[in-house]
């Protein structure tokens, strides 16, 4: 959740408590609670609003095809064999390798 660790949440309930203090701490998480909820029924209003005005042909629009990355990955790369999450291999390996006295090539019309 938002790249916090367990430890790391701890740590900031912790504080949280000092600051605050335990009296006010369900006053605070309920006013938390609220926010988180208005901030849902916001993006979701927003995302209907969104595929309604996009038309019947968006239906399956979802916020993550708006992500560059995603929208390559879902359109792109299913039509292909490869797996979208796996490292591309750069290693040493991959190109061969040149003798000591051997040129690399050179492509005129490319430079």
């Amino acid at each position: 959740m938002f790249g916090i660790s367990l430890p790391e949440m701890m740590i900031i309930a912790f504080v949280a408590i000092i600051m605050f203090g335990p009296d006010r701490m369900p006053e605070m998480a309920r006013g938390a609670a609220r926010l988180l909820k208005n901030l849902r029924a916001l993006a979701s209003k927003t995302q209907e609003d969104l595929r309604r005005e996009l038309g019947p042909e968006f239906a399956d629009l979802r916020l993550t095809d708006l992500d560059p990355r995603q929208a390559i990955r879902r359109h792109v790369l299913d039509g292909l064999d490869l797996d979208p999450t796996a490292p591309v291999n750069m290693t040493a390996d991959a190109v061969p390798a040149l003798s000591a006295d051997e040129r690399p090539p050179f492509d005129a019309d490319a430079t």
